[in-house]
């Protein structure tokens, strides 16, 4: 397994938020599945609507909360360490999305770090030949995660993501 540090913060007034150990274990499945050689330092915070809408706002121009928003930080090569940035997931749109899926809460929140992680690692699902790779490495960290394909359609389910 890799080494993996990660500054876990709830932000105040979040009542439920995944175990540090779940966040933790799917920045490893990353790393693992990458076969990345350095140890990786990031933070992860979990956040409300409000904040998750103005920082979409600021950065993305968007006036609305999104599930995860990520911020890399492009690490010196020199550094004995990979300092990978920031994801910061909004609690209510992880929450809301599992129902409206069909999907176990724990499942789509370490989705959602799976997905975040990548996006700090420098995979993007702006052009469909990178959607589809960037996809492929999330169903392949899932799995290897006994966790279902996230993007599996069941019933009743559309993609949100």
């Amino acid at each position: 397994m890799s080494n993996v540090t990660v500054d876990y913060q709830i932000a105040e007034g979040i009542e439920s938020a995944p175990e540090e150990s779940i966040i933790v274990t799917a920045v490893n499945a990353v790393a693992d599945i990458l076969a990345l050689d350095k140890p990786l330092e990031m933070t992860v915070r979990v956040v409300g609507d409000k904040e998750a809408a103005q920082l979409n706002h600021q950065f993305r121009e968007k006036d609305y909360p999104t599930n995860v928003l990520s911020f890399p930080f492009e690490s010196p090569v020199e550094l004995p360490v990979q300092l990978l940035g920031d994801l910061v997931i909004c609690q209510s749109v992880v929450e809301r999305e599992a129902k409206e899926q069909h999907k176990s809460s724990i499942a789509h929140w370490t989705h959602m770090v799976i997905h975040g992680t990548l996006h700090l690692l420098g995979y993007d699902h702006i052009q469909e030949e990178d959607a589809v790779e960037m996809e492929a490495l999330e169903q392949k960290v899932m799995a290897s995660l006994d966790y279902p394909d996230p993007y599996e359609i069941t019933s009743n389910t559309e993609q949100t993501l």
